[in-house]
């Protein structure tokens, strides 16, 4: 049996900091609490606390300035990849339109890196369409298989920042795409698409390649809607 690893303190002080901004304990622009008042509130040593701020601060969660207590940022104006990564873990404290937007940004980006993606390396994806999951398989296999899908075009594309965005949200599109999928609609769709992007990078046209999955991430964002 093999168990998992217990939280270091620092990265549960980090937790319990971020889901505290989260909820508005610790609002925007508002000033953290003293080191001494801090750890005794969230239950760690000063020293743990040190090290949780400092990261909080190296991705952009809060600004600390020497001698000046220490302030929350305002993350959706000041905040950066890092912050969107990090709440992309708390799903329980997103708006409702937060997976929508992140959908947007899907739709914007896919065609680009499906694009380069037939043009830089179109054998590495055709060896994966050819493993499609059935109309009959379940939520969860859609989900790992639309993820890994996007993982293999953006690392084909040539281009490694696409890579680093999409793993950002690995958990939370998976998540979110278990309940996308469990529209038998959108399972049917999705198969469907599957093989027209299959047959498109066999036949190297990268034209309907864009204008393919142009359509289909857009067309995603009215099934996300639907979905909820």
């Amino acid at each position: 049996m093999q168990w998992d690893q217990p939280e270091k303190p620092a990265e549960l002080a980090e937790q319990r900091l971020i889901k505290a901004i989260l909820d508005g304990v610790f609002p925007i622009n508002s000033s953290l609490p003293s080191e001494r008042e801090l750890s005794t509130r969230i239950g760690v040593t000063r020293p743990t606390l040190r090290e949780a701020l400092q990261r909080l601060s190296r991705d952009g969660w809060i600004e600390i300035h020497q001698g000046k207590q220490t302030r929350v940022r305002d993350i959706w104006s000041e905040g950066n990849m890092n912050v969107l990564s990090s709440i992309s873990r708390y799903p329980e404290h997103l708006s409702q339109n937060f997976v929508e937007n992140l959908l947007q940004i899907r739709y914007l980006l896919c065609p680009t890196y499906s694009l380069l993606a037939v043009n830089n390396n179109p054998e590495e994806i055709i060896h994966y369409l050819n493993l499609l999951p059935d109309f009959t398989d379940s939520p969860e296999i859609y989900s790992e298989y639309d993820f890994n899908l996007h993982l293999k075009l953006t690392q084909a594309s040539g281009n490694p920042i696409f890579t680093l965005i999409l793993n950002g949200f690995k958990e939370l599109f998976t998540q979110k795409a278990i309940i996308y999928f469990q529209n038998e609609r959108a399972r049917i769709y999705s198969h469907n698409f599957y093989k027209e992007l299959h047959l498109a990078f066999v036949d190297q046209k990268p034209e309907t390649v864009y204008e393919l999955t142009e359509k289909v991430m857009k067309n995603s964002i009215s099934f996300w809607k639907n979905a909820n």
